[in-house]
């Protein structure tokens, strides 16, 4: 039985696997000449940047999928945990790390207010309560029977999951200080909402930050995808780089060709990794879609990124590996992403910079620095709004590190709205798919199955949503709600 995989991202990657893994034949058909998606890496005077995600939370997630398919995470990554995991800079030009240890955590957040580490402690045992009921009871279902919701163990604990108390009220009830207050804001930036309108559930996320940590594989983020795809090809997975999906020739309910822009293939089975909505308004014919323009148009995004990748000739001081600019208005921004689209007044950023970590991503005496700044989604996109920006975010580096950074430039590159549009066939160009509303989550989101027959959706437009362990689960799901169908005939 062949199964073709339209792209080569996290989620496709892994279904890749899981499905070689068992037998299938296996095509994964990539428009790139790299695997990895929005997580390839490039290479260019030395230098070496990952493209996309760079934060590496909950790495048993991300180990049980290795283990899942017989594999040991340790033997393809190299994994570290980071100290600090990342630091912030405040207005009033003061910043604070966060350290990896729970105890000195809670130190820096009695430094904050009083009884902050106590707080802390308290706020971490409750998001813990929603992070086990959520990995352990809705994580890796696929969402297309309201059933799936039905469970004991998350009845028992509704309350707990804070469904309906936004991230917003429950930062604020438990916290006095700003600076505190922002840390535990944090994760919802990239949530597609205000924290006033996110569950709380979504706290969920900085057991994950802040008891969990941040990680870093070293190679880049680009390795967990190398790693999949050496996996998948060990399984006897064949991958095609270069090739452009055109569209799907469909009859009777079934996919039977795809049409690439070199070539046509027939197929038995489909599963799309490629972004969602592309694939449903583009490849499949009118009359086998499941969700029209409007719906489209209804749903509400998470942001899309102005990002930087600068290469500077001299080594840094003042930065960590993971760098959050909070020394602007949190909210003021939000505004400006969510209800009133435009280029921000006043951004946060953020910087990455592996060099500090692993030296060997940058030429001997020099750093590899990557910026982003999270933007509206469709807003217009240029060069010279690109450089006005990146002006900006030099201004504050040096104005809170001391350093000069502008002046010591041997490389630049950027990268926004239009080029994820091009790049990825990204919806709106966002970088991060849906909001994570109460009205988008678990089986409100897309379904990952089809009209068809024969085609199974993965990625971050479907369950159970954007950021990295939940694409590779993802992945994981389609592939086993495929080899199920294919089992039983349902095809």
């Amino acid at each position: 039985m062949k199964i073709d995989i339209i792209g080569a991202g996290f989620s496709s990657l892994v279904a890749s696997c899981f499905l070689s893994k068992e037998g299938f034949d296996v095509h994964v058909h990539e428009k790139h000449d790299l695997p990895g998606g929005r997580a390839r890496n490039f290479k260019d005077k030395g230098f070496t940047f990952d493209m996309g995600p760079s934060w590496y939370w909950m790495p048993e997630l991300i180990e049980k999928i290795f283990s899942d398919l017989g594999e040991r995470l340790e033997d393809h990554i190299d994994l570290v945990r980071l100290d600090p995991s990342y630091k912030v800079f405040w207005k009033d030009l003061s910043s604070t790390e966060l350290p990896a240890n729970l105890n000195e955590l809670c130190k820096t957040f009695d430094g904050l207010e009083p009884g902050g580490g106590d707080k802390l402690l308290k706020f971490l045992k409750d998001a813990e309560i929603k992070y086990q009921i959520g990995i352990d009871n809705f994580l890796e279902k696929p969402g297309l029977k309201i059933s799936e919701l039905l469970d004991k163990t998350a009845f028992k604990n509704f309350f707990k999951l804070d469904i309906f108390k936004s991230v917003e009220k429950d930062v604020s009830n438990r916290f006095d200080s700003h600076k505190a207050r922002s840390i535990l804001r944090f994760p919802v930036l990239f949530l597609g909402e205000m924290p006033n309108r996110i569950p709380s559930l979504y706290t969920l996320m900085n057991y994950a930050d802040l008891k969990l940590g941040t990680w870093y594989p070293k190679g880049g983020m680009f390795k967990l995808a190398e790693a999949l795809m050496n996996i998948a090809q060990s399984n006897g997975a064949k991958f095609h780089f270069n090739v452009n999906a055109q569209k799907f020739n469909c009859s009777d309910g079934r996919i039977n060709e795809i049409v690439f822009d070199k070539k046509t293939v027939k197929s038995d089975y489909v599963i799309a990794g490629a972004d969602y909505n592309f694939v449903e308004q583009n490849l499949i014919p009118p009359e086998y879609r499941r969700y029209n323009t409007a719906y489209w148009d209804k749903r509400k995004m998470a942001p899309s990124s102005l990002i930087w990748f600068l290469g500077i000739n001299k080594k840094l001081g003042g930065l960590q590996h993971h760098n959050l600019f909070f020394d602007e208005d949190l909210i003021e921004h939000g505004k400006q992403i969510y209800d009133n689209p435009s280029w921000p007044d006043n951004p946060l950023f953020y910087t990455c910079m592996t060099s500090k970590t692993e030296p060997r991503v940058a030429p001997d005496g020099c750093e590899n620095l990557f910026l982003l700044m999270p933007l509206a989604v469709g807003i217009k996109d240029n060069e010279a709004i690109r450089e006005k920006y990146l002006k900006t975010m030099l201004q504050r580096i040096e104005k809170h590190t001391g350093e000069e950074v502008k002046d010591h430039i041997i490389y630049k590159k950027s990268y926004c709205i239009n080029d994820f549009k091009k790049d990825y066939n990204s919806f709106k160009g966002n970088a991060y798919g849906l909001a994570n509303t109460l009205f988008q989550t678990a089986n409100l989101k897309p379904k990952i199955s089809s009209k068809l027959k024969n085609l199974t959706f993965c990625g971050q437009l479907t369950v159970p949503g954007p950021g990295v362990p939940p694409a590779l689960i993802s992945g994981k799901i389609a592939a086993k709600l495929t080899k199920e169908k294919l089992k039983t005939n349902v095809i």
